[in-house]
């Protein structure tokens, strides 16, 4: 079973929290941060756009991956939320067991 890191923003940080703490009691992430405030620039129905979102990181596994992306888009307030998961080609052993236990 490989590890997933999994990127996405919110418009606030109020909405990441509760969003990110839903998944984690979920046992769909094993652990989720918000790392803070970031300046975003991109299209938006043919408009460039610009504007703050909280930027949020998500650690899972290949295997839980579908059902937390499906969750994650069901909750967020975005219309086309970003979800972008990264595979983990490396994992300290030990960081790796823990994931996998804490998502059983």
């Amino acid at each position: 079973m490989g590890a997933l890191v999994v990127f996405t923003t919110f418009p606030d940080s109020k909405s990441a929290e509760s969003i990110l703490k839903t998944l984690v009691e979920e046992r769909l992430s094993a652990c989720a941060q918000v790392v803070g405030e970031i300046k975003s620039f991109y299209w938006w129905e043919g408009k460039l756009e610009e504007g703050k979102e909280f930027l949020a990181i998500l650690k899972t596994t290949e295997e839980k991956y579908p059902e937390l992306e499906r969750r994650l888009v069901e909750l967020h307030p975005y219309e086309v939320p970003e979800v972008v998961a990264v595979p983990s080609s490396f994992v300290y052993r030990s960081y790796l067991n823990w994931l996998e236990k804490e998502l059983d």
